[in-house]
């Protein structure tokens, strides 16, 4: 099987990414990143059909696969078809999230020194959580907000103390779940009661709700936990494997 690795343009490969997110059946923390220009997108042939694609950073983490698909009837050739794209993109950084298993057999085979960049959520549970005294509206043009890109908030004794929102550039249907707190209003129940509020609206937007948060931020994990939101996953990276 002659296998040939080469750069397309997004519209070449934005068919075979409608596969790919059926396969995957979860939110992609970077799913939008070949569409926006911030990254090459590569056909991958075999004997010269379609056998799938992959996806490189040029941005942030330049030279690290994001992206890999291949058509069920390569299946078989999962392995050969991926050092392909290493070879011909020369990529020297992998990613996968541990809840797409082709991704994570891939990154497993290939890159070494693999961590963990983030905690991966979604929606659990439905809580009924309430704070004394706070209540959850839109944001208003005079609030001062903790997180200025926001579009909800909880007020309390008439002082925005949190804020967030959801974003939206995630493979339909998930929203991604942000927020913020005042420090100064910390440990007091609000971030769990805004995301908690955050998941209602975001359903009744018909999306479904997600989050992720650093390894290391113990206080965000918290919180999302208490407001029904459970880790599914985590997204790795690592260098690829020198061979020889």
């Amino acid at each position: 099987m002659k296998i040939e690795v080469r750069t397309a343009e997004y519209a070449d490969i934005e068919p075979l990414r409608g596969l790919y997110r059926l396969e995957a059946g979860c939110q992609i923390v970077h799913d939008s990143i070949l569409g926006r220009g911030m990254g090459d997108p590569y056909l991958i042939l075999a004997d010269g059909r379609i056998a799938g694609y992959g996806g490189v950073w040029t941005r942030y983490d330049p030279g690290r696969i994001m992206e890999f698909y291949a058509l069920p009837a390569f299946s078989g050739s999962v392995t050969v078809l991926y050092r392909e794209l290493i070879e011909a993109s020369g990529a020297t950084e992998a990613e996968a999230q541990t809840n797409m298993p082709r991704m994570l057999t891939a990154l497993c085979d290939f890159a070494t020194d693999i961590k963990a960049d983030n905690i991966l959520f979604h929606d659990g549970e439905t809580t009924r959580l309430t704070c004394a005294g706070a209540h959850f509206r839109r944001r208003l043009p005079e609030d001062e907000c903790p997180d200025h890109d926001a579009d909800w908030v909880i007020e309390a004794n008439g002082e925005a103390v949190a804020s967030g929102g959801f974003l939206c550039h995630y493979n339909p249907p998930y929203g991604d779940i942000y927020m913020a707190v005042r420090e100064s209003k910390r440990r007091m129940g609000y971030g769990s009661y805004l995301v908690q509020e955050l998941k209602r609206v975001c359903y009744e937007a018909g999306k479904r709700p997600s989050a992720r948060c650093s390894p290391d931020n113990l206080a965000s994990r918290r919180t999302l936990e208490r407001a029904g939101m459970h880790v599914c996953g985590r997204l790795l990276s690592g260098r690829i494997r020198k061979e020889g």
